[in-house]
């Protein structure tokens, strides 16, 4: 994993301003409140990002379970928490509105813990399936699996639209799948 600057950027200044476009009235409370962790966190960080990374080898082998309430809420750089957290910032406010703070809190909160828990599944198979230990080692962070879960919701709740991916028109049923491959080929890990 490798080490990312810390303090005011690029992509924060370009979040913070695209939040303010918004303006923070607009935004529903649990969705500000998970921004404001995030930038908080980016910022300050609970620890180096090797020691929150999320891992087979580190939280299962070594049973350094914190690291599926960390992990979730690290960024490796400030695009990685652009991207994240503009993505939370549109998906937020159409889901909460919709379900209301309490329930889209449960539902960020069990999202988090059960994203860390289906990536560490999908490592230790791959570890079975390709015979390749070094599956173990990969150690990944940020909120990212938790936004795909959250646009699979959200397409459920809004059906029928369409989604622009790569200049391509795509069924947003259809659309959160493209752009997981997309996003795996553009940025791997």
């Amino acid at each position: 994993m490798e080490r990312r600057q810390r303090g005011v950027s690029a992509g924060l200044l370009l979040l913070l301003y695209q939040i303010s476009q918004v303006g923070l009235q607009n935004i529903p409370s649990v969705t500000l409140g998970v921004l404001v962790l995030n930038i908080f966190l980016f910022l300050n960080p609970v620890r180096p990002l090797p020691e929150v990374c999320l891992s087979v080898n580190e939280a299962v082998h070594r049973k350094n379970w914190q690291r599926l309430l960390l992990a979730p809420f690290h960024h490796a750089d400030d695009w990685h928490l652009y991207y994240n957290m503009i993505s939370m910032l549109w998906k937020g406010i159409m889901l909460e509105r919709k379900l209301k703070s309490i329930w889209f809190a449960y539902i960020i909160a069990v999202f988090s813990l059960l994203i860390g828990v289906v990536y560490m599944v999908l490592e230790l198979l791959l570890v079975v399936i390709l015979d390749d230990p070094s599956y173990e080692m990969n150690c990944g962070v940020g909120f990212s699996g938790v936004l795909f879960a959250l646009k699979v919701l959200n397409n459920h709740y809004n059906p029928g639209r369409v989604s622009n991916v790569f200049g391509l028109p795509i069924s947003s049923k259809y659309a959160c799948w493209v752009e997981l491959v997309a996003i795996h080929l553009i940025s791997p890990g």
